[in-house]
């Protein structure tokens, strides 16, 4: 195996360095250098979604790109959420929470909650959904969810949801691919 991951990286991953050993390694176990861990996962290609809850003080919210379905009965999706965010105790504590799916044109809204801003939602025309859910207009799809569980995945919580409506619009998505916006033309 390791010949033939060395074969490939030399002839394929050129510019990203492939190491078995980091200072994250537990002990007894090989682990993954941390910048080639990151160039690995920035091909992956994603949508871009913006979460919101209701927090004590009033709606929050964050973007997100670590998002999925997880199941069609019940239907489940996950969304994970990183415990550094001044956010995260406030939507993995939260009744339920929405996903907002964001269309092509939507890089502003992703941008303003993807940074610590107490603005946010100035300007939004909020409905309120179920539970108590902060639901934004105008995005490609939205998902009302009741809290399922939550689990623990590493620096991120892992927020499964129950999704109890759903709406749709027509448009082409917003994704995200090796650290920036891209537009998918499907027409």
């Amino acid at each position: 195996m390791a010949a033939i991951c060395g074969r490939i990286h030399r002839d394929s991953l050129s510019a990203v360095t492939v190491s078995r050993v980091s200072v994250h390694q537990e002990p007894g176990r090989a682990a993954v250098n941390p910048d080639a861990f990151k160039a690995a996962l920035g091909r992956w290609a994603s949508g871009i979604t913006v979460v919101t809850a209701q927090g004590p003080d009033g709606p929050v919210g964050l973007t997100a790109s670590a998002f999925s379905s997880l199941s069609l009965h019940p239907p489940l999706v996950l969304v994970c959420i990183g415990q550094a965010s001044s956010h995260h105790d406030h939507l993995v504590g939260a009744p339920g929470f929405g996903v907002h799916i964001l269309g092509a044109a939507q890089e502003d809204l992703s941008n303003t909650f993807a940074f610590n801003r107490s603005d946010r939602f100035d300007g939004l025309e909020v409905e309120e959904g179920p539970l108590g859910i902060p639901l934004l207009p105008g995005t490609l799809a939205r998902l009302a969810c009741e809290h399922h569980a939550v689990t623990d995945g590493g620096d991120h919580s892992i927020l499964v949801g129950r999704v109890i409506g759903a709406t749709v619009a027509d448009g082409d998505p917003l994704a995200w691919w090796q650290g920036g916006y891209r537009r998918l033309d499907l027409t």
